[in-house]
């Protein structure tokens, strides 16, 4: 019998949902209550060397969040913080070396700010070039997003070039939506990825979209709920799965548990597990 084999996401899962916000500003405060609220994960891409130092005596309406409230905020908030350069410069525009400077010393201020290791990243201003995405690569960037929209749900195959499915003022947005929750993928999973920026929701006065967007999309057991790097570091773990010459044994080397469709039925392939496959 022929055999049809194609990733899954967690718990068999067909579809999964992030989120990509830029900058670090004052709005993301309002906007991960929204996120909590319905159970989203988003990454936060942050520029390190554009956070004031010192503490306000109260928080201003507009502008980077200072150091204290960065740290207070992102901390443990079960969302991503990701790389978007230390002054968001447009990283093409200048030297290799300044551009890997850049990438390296914003990763490595927040590594100092939240512990572990970031591995992720969005393009400042959203532009980039081949000699760019080759300085990610020396500096061990895991994935980077652009701004390039494509309205499409399937899974990115260049990690470098992340292009997200939209962004939340797409004039179709919704419909996408629609077509997320009431479509079914076929031989493939769906990764829906949408990207903003917080403050857009004040200058647009339309925080009643990303509250529509997150209440119709959010709590449903068909869809997982994950950051970037979540994303990344699953897919990359499906990719590793070994399997015998006639597809009726796989290996899984990796410490993520993978769930695959196997002949229209959902299986899953434990940390380090051998399985039979009937």
């Amino acid at each position: 019998m022929r055999k049809c084999i194609y990733m899954l996401f967690p718990e068999g899962k067909p579809k999964a949902l992030t989120l990509s916000y830029d900058d670090g500003v004052v709005q993301d405060v309002r906007f991960m209550k929204i996120l909590d609220r319905y159970g989203i994960k988003c990454t936060f891409n942050l520029n390190s060397g554009r956070f004031p130092t010192e503490t306000p005596a109260e928080m201003p309406p507009r502008g980077n969040l200072c150091v204290q409230a960065v740290k207070e905020l992102y901390a443990n908030s079960g969302h991503e913080v990701a790389v978007h350069s230390l002054t968001h410069p447009f990283l093409e525009k200048i030297p290799p070396h300044l551009a890997c400077l850049e990438v390296l010393e914003d990763r490595r201020n927040l590594e100092a700010m939240f512990g572990g290791i970031v591995r992720g990243m969005a393009y400042p201003q959203g532009t980039y070039s081949d000699s760019v995405v080759e300085c990610l690569r020396l500096c061990d960037v895991a994935y980077a997003r652009t701004t390039v929209t494509t309205e499409s749900f399937a899974v990115p195959t260049d990690w470098l070039r992340l292009h997200p499915t939209c962004h939340h003022n797409n004039p179709h947005l919704f419909e996408l939506v629609d077509r997320f929750l009431n479509s079914a993928p076929f031989l493939e999973p769906w990764l829906f990825y949408l990207w903003g920026h917080s403050y857009e929701f004040d200058d647009y006065d339309n925080w009643d979209r990303i509250e529509k967007f997150c209440e119709s999309i959010g709590g449903r057991d068909d869809i997982w709920y994950a950051t970037n790097i979540d994303i990344f570091d699953y897919v990359q773990a499906y990719q590793r799965l070994v399997y015998s010459s006639s597809a009726d044994l796989v290996y899984n080397p990796s410490v993520i548990p993978v769930w695959i469709n196997y002949n229209e039925q959902p299986l899953l392939i434990g940390a380090g597990e051998y399985k039979v496959l009937n």
